[in-house]
């Protein structure tokens, strides 16, 4: 008798809430050094701010969060768990953010991110997002403090319907 072996199943997105928060906080500690606290996890999802989970076989490989507000939004958390990154899941969760902010007629959205990271720097830049800033000191860093590159892209009506499907 041979053994058979289930098929994975396509990762699915579900909105993030406090229930998630033990699974998130395991990923963004091994993601980051200097990760969030569950606290402002717990904050941002406590002022409505909308948060997605990436979820493979039940279990949770990534995350984000948005905030929204006067026609803008900032994307304040992207992360997928370190093993399971350059398989298009940032992506993934970057379009659905994305969608998000259109649905909530947002007409521009921000974001920050490392120098240091240059996969998430090319990422943003492939969706269409460019360099408009940069924040000194922005994030910490082993060594002190890291500069954030200020990050944005217009939200152009129909622009999230003619990304490439995944």
């Amino acid at each position: 008798m041979s053994a058979v072996r289930s098929a994975a199943r396509e990762p699915v997105l579900r909105p993030m809430g406090e229930s998630d928060l033990d699974e998130v906080m395991a990923v963004e500690q091994r993601a980051y050094p200097f990760p969030w606290t569950r606290g402002i996890f717990r904050d941002c999802l406590l002022a409505g701010y909308p948060g997605w989970t990436l979820r493979e076989n039940g279990l949770l490989i990534g995350y984000g969060l948005i905030s929204l507000a006067a026609g803008e939004a900032h994307i304040l958390n992207l992360c997928v768990a370190p093993e399971r990154q350059g398989r298009g899941l940032g992506r993934k969760l970057l379009h659905a953010l994305l969608q998000q902010a259109r649905e909530r007629e947002a007409e521009r959205v921000f974001l920050e991110v490392r120098p240091s990271n240059p996969p998430a720097i090319a990422l943003y830049h492939a969706e269409g997002f460019n360099e408009i800033g940069r924040r000194p000191r922005y994030y910490p860093a082993e060594h002190g403090r890291e500069d954030a590159i200020v990050m944005a892209i217009e939200l152009v009506h129909g622009e999230i319907e003619r990304m490439p499907p995944l």
